[in-house]
């Protein structure tokens, strides 16, 4: 399985549009978009704000300046607190905190069976 851009939780950042806008012109678009619509961007802003104000993401082991939600508890727990670059890599893996937070909707349950199939195949046994 490609980690290369696997969120701690174990979203998959590879094509959020968030990640992707400074550098691509149809992801920008949808983001700039969005950002009007809750309010974050005024009409007339754009791409400029959004680089200017750091209104992207560079994933969990990137800058903090940079990451969407720089004050996640998984990304706190599992990278700050404990070494990791995933929660899968986690000697408590999955906490029940995590199991939780996976029960809120099908895109975070997604993201713990992505984790749990990384963490079958790494051989670490369950917590």
């Amino acid at each position: 399985m490609d980690t290369g851009w696997l969120a701690a939780c174990g979203l998959d950042c590879g094509p959020c549009e968030i990640r992707l806008a400074p550098a691509d012109e149809a992801a920008a678009r949808v983001v700039v978009d969005w950002f009007r619509s809750q309010g974050w961007l005024a009409e007339g802003e754009g791409m400029a704000q959004v680089l200017e104000r750091k209104m992207y993401c560079t994933g969990c082991l990137g800058s903090r300046e940079t990451h969407w939600s720089a004050d996640c508890w998984i990304l706190t727990c599992c990278v700050d607190e404990r070494g990791r670059d995933n929660c899968a890599q986690c000697e408590q893996f999955p906490c029940p905190r995590l199991v939780d937070w996976a029960g809120q909707n099908e895109g975070y349950g997604a993201a713990l069976a992505r984790l749990q199939r990384l963490h079958a195949g790494s051989g670490m046994p369950p917590a």
